[in-house]
């Protein structure tokens, strides 16, 4: 008898469409060819044949890159968002919350709940003496 491993995440796997690609992977190679056709038949006109061929996947590979490229679970267009705004976006220093806010201090409740607990605690102060009655008693 066979054995088939099936894998325990059942939403990494992806269904296949036609002639077992994906879905993404049909709309890219199919715009690849429609890039790349054109191109090629433009191109050899100009320049000899082995040259058209290689401008035709200069112009095709950063196509098939996008539509196969993955990481970490994440496409090309969300992986590229997030650097993106990693470099133009997010401050290359980390600033404090206060600069964010604009100035603005907020208590967080944390800090709410320790200054009650530090009121409370001033409250029972013990009542002072007068120090000229006790020098006076002390004479």
């Amino acid at each position: 008898m066979a054995y088939v491993p099936i894998p325990k995440d059942l939403n990494r796997v992806k269904t296949k469409v036609a002639f077992n690609l994906t879905r993404r992977q049909l709309i890219g190679f199919s715009l690849a060819g429609l890039v790349g056709f054109p191109v090629y038949l433009f191109a050899r006109n100009y320049v000899p044949n082995d040259v058209a061929v290689i401008i035709m996947i200069v112009a095709t590979l950063p196509i098939f890159f996008i539509t196969m490229f993955e990481k970490d679970g994440l496409r090309f267009e969300q992986y590229f968002k997030y650097i993106y705004e990693h470099k133009f976006y997010q401050p290359s220093k980390r600033l404090r919350k206060e600069v964010l806010r604009g100035g603005q201090k907020t208590k967080t409740p944390r800090a709410k709940t320790q200054a009650k607990a530090r009121g409370s605690k001033r409250s029972k102060k013990k009542p002072e003496t007068n120090k000229r009655n006790t020098r006076e008693k002390e004479k």
